[in-house]
């Protein structure tokens, strides 16, 4: 069964910074179109950044271009959420995701349906 872990998420000042961290196993990694995915109460889950299956192509919400960084690691199956100037509406439930399928290039999977997998979250508060 594959898993995928999350880890990193915790409580920062305004400003502040975290790097989550996304374990894959049971899972061809290098094969799969990953994403961070980010919900708070009330709401849809909501896109935040994607990357390609060699990490040479990243994708980023607009609230979190220039400030949040995908990377993966295929040798060690983990990707990578590096969040700089975090601000309190970046406070959410950030989970990973995993998605077979091939887009087109140049384009990405901003859809929480386009995945086939999904970690369990890890929760990310931003203080003010």
């Amino acid at each position: 069964q594959v898993q995928l872990v999350e880890s990193g998420g915790g409580l920062v000042q305004a400003g502040g910074s975290l790097r989550l961290s996304c374990a894959a196993s049971r899972l061809t990694f290098s094969g799969y179109f990953m994403g961070w995915f980010r919900q708070t109460p009330g709401k849809e889950r909501e896109f935040v950044a994607a990357i390609s299956w060699t990490g040479s192509n990243t994708y980023y919400a607009d609230s979190v271009k220039g400030r949040f960084t995908a990377s993966r690691d295929n040798a060690e199956n983990t990707v990578s959420l590096q969040m700089n100037s975090l601000k309190p509406e970046d406070t959410a439930v950030y989970y990973c995701a995993a998605s077979a399928r091939r887009p087109r290039v140049g384009e990405h999977l901003p859809r929480d349906s386009d995945y086939d997998y999904w970690g369990q979250g890890t929760q990310v508060t931003v203080s003010s």
